[in-house]
C-alpha cells in the first residue's frame, strides 16, 4: 500500500543527519516560481531577499533543519550551455547558501558514467526517498516516498558520485 507523502517541512523536520536533493531536469514549470522566473526573464532580477515573503517558507525550513546539525545539499545536473531556467536557478541559489544549504553543479556530460535514478529525489538520512515527479512541462506532480533499502543506496551513491564530480557554486560558471 502506497505511503501518503508527507510535507518537505515534515521530511525536513524528521531528519536527524542530512538531507540530499539532487535535481536532473533543465527546466522546472513549478507553479509557484512561475511570477518571479518570469520577472527574471522580464528585468533579469530576482528575489535574493532570504526573508521575502517569497523565500521565508523555505529559508525558514532549512535554518531550522541545519540548527539541529542536519547537513543540507543540493546537487544540480545540468546541460550546457544552460537553459534560461537553469540561468534563473543560478542567480537566486545564494538564498540557499545564506541559510545553511550548500550546492553544487555537474555538467551533464561529466555525469555520463554515473548510474542515476530516473527521477529527482530528496534522500534523508540515507533511507528515506522522496521522489520528486514532474510531468513533461515540468509542472510538479504528485510526489511519492520509498523506504527501499536498495532504492536509497543507488540514491546515495548517485548523490556522492555527483556530490564528489561537481563544481562548488561560487565556482561554478554558466555557459
Amino acid at each position: 500500500m502506497p505511503r501518503s507523502v508527507p510535507s518537505f517541512a515534515d521530511l525536513l523536520d524528521g531528519a536527524r543527519r542530512s538531507a540530499v536533493h539532487l535535481e536532473m531536469r533543465d527546466s522546472y514549470g513549478v507553479s509557484s516560481e512561475a511570477d518571479d522566473f518570469a520577472r527574471w526573464q522580464a528585468t533579469g532580477q530576482v528575489d535574493t531577499d532570504p526573508h521575502s515573503p517569497y523565500w521565508a517558507p523555505w529559508t525558514d525550513l532549512i535554518r531550522r533543519t541545519t540548527a539541529r546539525g542536519v547537513i543540507v545539499r543540493r546537487a544540480r545536473i545540468v546541460s550546457e550551455p544552460v537553459s534560461d531556467y537553469i540561468r534563473y536557478e543560478h542567480a537566486g541559489t545564494g538564498v540557499n547558501l545564506a541559510v545553511g544549504e550548500s550546492v553544487r553543479w555537474l555538467p551533464r556530460r561529466r555525469a555520463s558514467d554515473i548510474a542515476l535514478p530516473g527521477n529527482d529525489f530528496w534522500l534523508i538520512d540515507n533511507r528515506l526517498i522522496r521522489w520528486n515527479h514532474f510531468t513533461g512541462d515540468g509542472a510538479g506532480a504528485p510526489g511519492e516516498i520509498s523506504e527501499d533499502p536498495a532504492a536509497a543506496r543507488l540514491c546515495d551513491q548517485a548523490f556522492e558520485a555527483v556530490w564528489d564530480r561537481a563544481t562548488p557554486h561560487h565556482e561554478y560558471k554558466i555557459q
